[in-house]
C-alpha cells in the first residue's frame, strides 16, 4: 500500500510577524487535513525565525519568537545566524528552554567542552504511522570568525556531514537536511552526498517555487520573511520514495481574518512597551540626524566607540542612525529605533601605511557610498551615508592623513575602533587584508551607545 509524506516548511521569518497569523492558520489546517492512516505531515523551520530588528524580539531576547513557533508544534527546527550570533551564548542556551519542538543542529559545538549544545540534538529520526523512518539533520552557516567569540565551535559542512551520516547509518529510509547554509552550499551537498533525498534550504533567501533537482536530491526553498510557505509531497512504496515534488504557497494570497491586524500590531506594541520601561539616560540636549547641520549624534557614537575600546581613533557612517534622540529621558525603545542593526564593535590594528591606504579607500568611495542603498550583512538602514572619523583627518588637497596634526607614521601601529560590518562589506578591503581585527561580540553597537549615555548622562 502506498504512503504519502507531506513536509511543510518555513524559513528566514526574521520576526516578520505581519505574516504570522496566515502562516499559523495554514500550517495548522494543513496538518489536520493531510494527516491520515497512510499519510503523514512533518513541519520544519530552517532558522532566522527571530531578528532583533523587531522590538518584541529585542525585548524578550527571542523568547516571543519561540512562543509563536510553539503554536505550530514543529517536528524540528534548526538555527540561523540570527539565533546563533544575534544572541549571547547565555541567551542562546536559554532560548529554547520552553520550546515544544526539537532543535536539530549537527555542526556547532559548545566550547571548551567540545560537546553537543544542551539546547540541540545532532539528529532526529521520525517514524511515520506506516513505519517509514525519516532522518532529520540540521546544519547552520559555520561562521568561523564570529562563533568562537561567543564560545561556540563551528564545524565545516563537509566535515560534519560524513560524521553525521556515519552516526545514523542503517537507521533511516528517507533523509532530510534542514539547511541554513545557502543555495550554493545546498547544491554542493546534493552533488557530493546523494544520500539526501530532500534538502530544504534557507539563509540566502532564495526561492525555488517548484524545487530543483541536483543529482538524487530534491532542493526546496521558500524565500524570506514568511512571504511563502514551502510544501513538499513525497509518495512512497515499501518505504522508498517514488515521487518527490516541491512547491510554495504565496502567503499574501491566503485569506485574512478580522483580528489579524490587531494581533500583528499587538506584537510591536508589546515589544515597544517592554523597551520603553527600561530608561537608561537623561540627555541635556537633543541629538539630531540632520547631519548636514549637526554632528552631535555621530560624534556621540564615535565617542562611545572610543570609550568602549580604549582607543583614540574611530570611524562610523551616518546611515546607521535611523532617528535622533530628543532632549530628556532616553529609553531602550528609542535606542532600538535609532540603531536596530545587528552589528558589533571591532578594533582594527593597522600599520601606518595600511591606515593611510584604508583612509584613501574610504575617501575614494565616499561620494558613491553617500547615497548608496545598502542591504544585508546586518545593516537595517536605508543608505550608507557619510563617513566620519574621530582622531583622524584627511587633507583633500595634499592627500595627507594626520592624527592631532601629526602625519601618520607609516612604520607605527595604530588601532581604530569601528564596527564588524565594515569587515564584511566589499568597500574597504584593507580591513580584511591587512587588519589585525578583534571583534568584540559581547555587545551590539546600540548597547555600547546606550552604556555611554548611561555613564555620561545618568538619570
Amino acid at each position: 500500500m502506498g504512503e504519502k509524506i507531506t513536509i511543510l516548511h518555513t524559513n528566514d521569518l526574521h520576526s516578520h510577524f505581519e505574516n504570522w497569523p496566515k502562516i499559523r492558520r495554514y500550517l495548522t489546517t494543513q496538518k489536520k487535513a493531510l494527516s491520515g492512516k497512510s499519510s503523514s505531515v512533518l513541519t520544519f523551520d530552517l532558522g532566522d525565525a527571530m531578528d532583533r530588528v523587531h522590538p518584541l524580539s529585542e525585548a524578550t531576547d527571542g523568547q516571543a519568537n519561540v512562543d509563536l513557533l510553539n503554536q505550530i508544534g514543529y517536528d524540528a527546527v534548526t538555527i540561523g545566524n540570527n539565533e546563533g550570533l544575534g544572541n549571547t551564548k547565555e541567551q542562546l542556551q536559554h532560548l529554547y528552554q520552553h520550546a515544544n519542538f526539537d532543535v536539530v543542529l549537527g555542526n556547532l559545538l559548545d566550547q571548551p567542552r567540545g560537546k553537543q549544545p544542551d539546547f540541540a540534538r545532532q539528529f532526529k529520526i521520525i517514524t511515520t504511522a506506516s513505519g517509514t523512518r525519516v532522518a532529520i539533520l540540521g546544519l547552520t552557516a559555520p561562521f568561523v570568525l564570529t562563533y568562537p567569540l561567543e564560545g561556540w565551535q563551528p564545524i565545516g559542512v563537509f566535515e560534519a556531514i560524513p560524521y553525521l551520516l556515519d552516526k545514523i547509518k542503517g537507521q533511516y529510509d528517507v533523509l532530510v537536511l534542514l539547511s541554513h547554509l545557502g543555495i550554493t552550499a545546498d547544491e554542493k551537498i546534493a552533488a557530493n552526498f546523494p544520500e539526501f533525498n530532500v534538502i530544504i534550504g534557507s539563509h540566502t533567501h532564495h526561492l525555488l517555487q517548484h524545487g530543483k533537482r541536483v543529482g538524487q536530491s530534491l532542493l526546496a526553498a521558500a524565500g524570506k520573511y514568511g512571504r511563502y510557505i514551502g510544501k513538499i509531497d513525497l509518495e512512497l512504496d515499501d518505504h522508498k520514495i517514488l515521487v518527490a515534488q516541491a512547491r510554495v504557497t504565496v502567503t499574501e494570497h491566503l485569506p485574512s481574518e478580522p483580528d489579524d491586524q490587531a494581533e500583528i500590531d499587538g506584537y510591536r506594541e508589546r515589544g515597544e512597551q517592554l523597551l520603553v520601561q527600561q530608561q537608561i539616560a537623561n540627555i541635556p540636549a537633543a541629538l539630531s540626524v540632520d547631519f548636514e547641520n549637526d554632528l552631535s549624534l555621530v560624534n556621540c557614537g564615535l565617542a562611545a566607540l572610543k570609550e568602549a575600546t580604549n582607543t583614540n581613533l574611530a570611524m562610523l557612517n551616518t546611515g546607521l542612525f535611523l532617528r535622533g534622540l530628543d532632549e530628556g529621558i532616553v529609553n531602550k525603545n528609542q535606542l532600538h529605533q535609532m540603531l536596530p542593526h545587528a552589528m558589533h564593535v571591532m578594533k582594527v590594528t593597522l600599520s601606518g601605511a595600511d591606515l593611510i591606504r584604508l583612509v584613501r579607500e574610504i575617501e575614494k568611495n565616499r561620494g558613491f557610498l553617500r547615497r548608496f542603498a545598502l542591504k544585508g550583512m546586518g545593516f537595517r538602514g536605508k543608505i550608507f551615508g557619510e563617513i566620519h572619523y574621530a582622531g583622524l583627518k584627511f587633507d583633500q588637497m595634499t592627500k595627507q592623513v594626520t592624527i592631532k596634526g601629526t602625519p601618520v607614521d607609516i612604520f607605527e601601529q595604530y588601532t581604530l575602533a569601528t564596527l564588524d560590518h565594515y569587515l564584511f562589506i566589499p568597500f574597504f578591503p584593507t580591513i580584511e587584508i591587512a587588519g589585525n581585527n578583534e571583534l568584540m561580540y559581547n555587545k551590539f553597537f546600540r548597547d555600547v551607545v546606550g552604556n555611554y549615555l548611561m555613564r555620561h548622562f545618568p538619570i
